[in-house]
């Protein structure tokens, strides 16, 4: 008996497809039959690439037109990963030809893009997600009960995801332009300290924000400036804090600590996993001890390893990401979460860019 697989097509032969590439051949529940580009040379150039790498049973079809690959009877979903600022077309144009919709982030320009997307996908009865991979690893699942149950009530959230890129990239990197990514690396890289902020607070909504764009760059005379490195404190209403620092100009970094008044959770590489057979977090409950003239803190610092691979195989986040996508096509049941929280992600960080905008002042989300 032949198992159902969920069909695929890419649009678009950006970098992050590649590794997409690759997940959707170890989800173990789909197929890739396209990859669409403006240029079929790029298209099957992009192909050839990958399948030298990682190989798919049946080579994918190279083609030349987004609409023809929106098209085509034999694909059930399709994944975006074209630039924001053209995204919200054709997130429009896929969910109108009934294909399931998965998303790059930042998942639009604003908010109101994203309602009008994800208000298009429910019209048409087809299911909204954004590839935040983090959100579908084992490692995730295992964090929830440990903050839930051993981490005590949140104090603090602080997150860091950056990494440097030099002048060249400045001047002609997609992500510093501002007609195609005008969020910068706030919706590059800031989407991602928001979106594990929000998972550690159970999707609570900070009641209020503020901004503060350290450095920005215009590539182009007649394109807006964006944010090269970016912070961001979260309030909300029981009192937790937040922070965030995200950066095109800062040494690699992406971790994230969750303090709490029983412990305290370190995860050093919440969005890529560090290449390993497994994924791991710490846990610290620091102990400090008085006894007479001696002072003590023990560390009482606990590493714990899940038997997880940290990328590219099946079982990694990755992976774990199109399984899931591709389950909810397979069973016909759409999922009102996932799209709930991209548009909730997508307000709170209109909120901090709105509030940096505005000399940093305190700004409702």
């Amino acid at each position: 008996m032949t198992t159902p697989t969920c069909r695929w097509g890419i649009l678009g032969a950006a970098f992050i497809a590649r590794k997409n590439w690759q997940a959707i051949r170890d989800a173990g529940n789909a197929t890739l039959i396209a990859v669409a580009s403006r240029d079929l040379e790029k298209a099957q150039a992009f192909i050839d690439d990958c399948q030298s790498s990682a190989p798919h049973p049946v080579l994918p079809e190279a083609m030349d037109s987004y609409e023809a690959l929106l098209a085509r009877p034999d694909i059930d979903a399709v994944y975006i990963p074209l630039p924001t600022g053209l995204r919200k077309e054709w997130v429009i144009r896929a969910a109108q030809a009934g294909k399931h919709v998965l998303v790059e982030k930042p998942v639009g320009v604003h908010a109101e893009d994203v309602a009008e997307m994800i208000a298009a996908c429910e019209k048409h009865r087809v299911q909204f997600m954004d590839g935040v991979m983090f959100m579908h690893g084992q490692r995730l699942k295992r964090l929830r009960e440990v903050v839930d149950h051993d981490v005590g009530q949140i104090r603090h959230i602080a997150t860091q995801f950056s990494f440097l890129g030099d002048a060249e990239f400045e001047r002609t990197n997609i992500r510093a332009h501002g007609k195609l990514e005008p969020l910068g690396c706030l919706g590059d890289l800031g989407w991602y300290c928001l979106r594990f902020t929000l998972w550690a607070m159970n999707y609570a909504t900070p009641i209020h924000v503020t901004g503060r764009i350290h450095a920005e760059t215009q590539q182009t005379a007649d394109s807006p400036s964006v944010p090269l490195a970016f912070s961001s404190t979260l309030t909300f209403a029981d009192g937790t804090s937040a922070s965030f620092y995200c950066s095109f100009n800062a040494a690699n970094a992406q971790w994230a600590v969750v303090s709490g008044d029983k412990a305290l959770l370190q995860v050093c590489d919440f969005v890529l996993p560090f290449s390993a057979a497994h994924t791991q977090f710490s846990l610290t409950r620091s102990q400090f001890v008085l006894d007479r003239c001696r002072a003590d803190m023990r560390g009482g610092h606990h590493i714990e390893a899940l038997d997880e691979p940290s990328n590219n195989a099946p079982g990694s986040q990755e992976a774990g990401l199109f399984h899931a996508f591709s389950k909810l096509v397979l069973s016909g049941q759409l999922d009102p979460h996932w799209p709930e929280i991209s548009l909730q992600t997508q307000r709170v960080l209109d909120a901090c860019l709105a509030s940096a905008r505005n000399g940093s002042t305190e700004t409702k989300v």
